[in-house]
């Protein structure tokens, strides 16, 4: 999807800084892929040296750790220390050269830095299609400061409302007997139960987390209703690890659209 991107005063820097934007362009056209570095740039702003990081995990996250990355080079950070939300971040991380810990040493974060799958008006939101739910939600529960960077695609009116998955981490054990209980508990949403797996049709197999787990993913016709009672009954099932709804958990989230960023706050 190719947007044109007119001068907006919030985006100008984040957009010069990722190298998309320049003084003499009165506009650019610009992929979704774009959109996801200025936001994820903006958010960089938002970090100081000394600080600890929450590293996130994706498409989004994958630009402000780049960014942080070059910044430490530049000398414009310092001190910082990561704590990554995945082995994949954790292998960027270090070929960045940014130092890296974990929660077990540092287990106040200063600010952690995300994308997101969806995001309601209230700011709650779904993550975990790119298989890094429980830690995120670790990491990300143990911060002061919770930035959330998407494009405006990933706005909806209730979580769910995309027609994608919200996943669920579950044990191997008995996978299905878990999945056909997840459905049971959201039959009046239209629910349909998915063992997530990868590879070509004839050759798929489970999808297995960093953790050594599977994700089943829950699709939705319907508005799942109240959010807390959908977790608390979630996680109320033996075999659920973890689920991939983060609820009041987001301090900011950026959102980069066709009018410009827009900086939402809790």
């Amino acid at each position: 999807m190719a947007i044109p991107y007119p001068h907006f005063i919030a985006t100008e820097k984040a957009a010069m800084d990722a190298g998309l934007l320049h003084p003499s362009s009165p506009s650019v056209i610009l992929t979704q892929d774009d959109l996801k570095k200025i936001a994820a740039y903006k958010a960089v702003e938002y970090v100081e040296s000394g600080m600890v990081l929450g590293l996130g995990t994706g498409s989004t996250a994958k630009h402000a750790v780049d960014r942080i990355g070059e910044l430490l080079r530049q000398g414009k950070l310092k001190d910082i220390v990561g704590i990554p939300t995945s082995t994949k971040t954790h292998e960027q991380a270090l070929s960045l050269g940014i130092p890296l810990s974990d929660l077990d040493a540092h287990p106040a974060i200063d600010l952690a830095i995300d994308g997101a799958d969806e995001v309601d008006p209230f700011l709650n939101l779904v993550k975990g299609r790119g298989g890094s739910l429980l830690r995120e939600k670790m990491v990300e529960g143990a911060c002061k400061k919770f930035i959330v960077i998407v494009d405006e695609s990933k706005l909806v009116n209730y979580l769910g409302g995309s027609g994608l998955a919200m996943p669920v981490e579950v044990i191997k054990f008995c996978w299905r007997f878990t999945a056909a209980r997840l459905q049971k508990l959201f039959e009046e949403a239209g629910c349909v139960a998915r063992l997530r797996t990868f590879g070509e049709k004839e050759k798929e197999e489970p999808y297995v987390t960093d953790n050594g787990n599977f994700i089943v993913d829950l699709y939705f016709e319907r508005s799942i209703g109240d959010l807390k009672a959908a977790s608390d009954a979630i996680l109320q099932l033996a075999g659920v690890v973890e689920h991939g709804m983060f609820l009041d958990m987001a301090t900011t989230v950026i959102v980069a659209g066709e009018l410009g960023l827009t900086v939402k706050n809790k």
